[in-house]
């Protein structure tokens, strides 16, 4: 696929999808999309990679979410058909088993922050903005990021970012747990390959488990959780045992 919207490389067992849409902002437009759905299955297809980071770098944005243009002339059928494959995309990065980084080197809003969110770990310059200015344009996102924030931040500071619409800084994002981590913008990218690179030299199947058994532990209950580990835990061992790669 002929890619317009963004480019891709693989360096050291590290995937790059890198948003480029042409423009100052990066927005998730339909094409945006299609685009991030083909080239994140590639990667995540690819042996040669252990990580995968996505970011906006080196421009200003990350993402801004929605081409607001393309929007004004949505059908309440074109609307539901963009959320689900907002929907589809972010949840298949949350299934893969290769660990996803969002790298968010600048303007992060609405959609592009709920890319953010599908992403298992951030990192951010400290020239990240971000916001959900849904309220202020009167439109939802569509792309779960009221379900997703609250899980990261809280009930509370979510129904603020949601309600009043306005942006936040870095060390805001730090403070309520957004991202995992800060970095000055002049050493940004280089402090985002060293951080993926290490984890890249991880057991790739413990990696995986990790993932599954954090992300479920969502939605099952401890007894079940627990479970859960002691069979992943088994499946590792016996992985190492037969000297299978991992």
């Amino acid at each position: 696929m002929l890619y317009t919207k963004l480019s891709l490389k693989v360096e050291n067992r590290v995937g790059y999808l890198l948003l480029d849409s042409g423009a100052r902002l990066n927005t998730l437009s339909q094409e945006t999309l299609r685009e991030l759905s083909s080239a994140f299955s590639l990667l995540e297809a690819d042996p040669e990679v252990a990580v995968i980071v996505v970011s906006g770098y080196p421009g200003d944005s990350f993402a801004v979410g929605a081409d607001i243009a393309q929007m004004l002339d949505f059908s309440p059928a074109d609307a539901l058909s963009f959320g689900e494959a907002g929907q589809a995309l972010f949840e298949a990065m949350e299934d893969a088993e290769t660990p996803v980084i969002a790298a968010l080197n600048g303007i992060t809003m609405g959609g592009g922050c709920d890319l953010s969110l599908a992403c298992d770990l951030r990192l951010a310059s400290d020239t990240l903005r971000f916001a959900h200015p849904g309220a202020r344009l009167g439109i939802l996102t569509g792309f779960c990021g009221t379900q997703k924030l609250p899980r990261l931040i809280g009930r509370n500071k979510a129904l603020e970012v949601f309600m009043t619409a306005q942006s936040y800084d870095a060390a805001d994002a730090l403070r309520l747990g957004y991202v995992n981590a800060v970095f000055p913008a002049a050493v940004f990218w280089d402090e985002v390959r060293a951080f993926a690179e290490g984890v890249a030299a991880h057991s790739s199947a413990a990696l995986a488990a990790a993932k599954r058994l954090v992300n479920s532990a969502e939605e099952l209950d401890l007894k079940n959780g627990c479970a859960l580990e002691r069979g992943l835990h088994a499946a590792l061992c016996r992985t190492e045992a037969t000297g299978s790669p991992a």
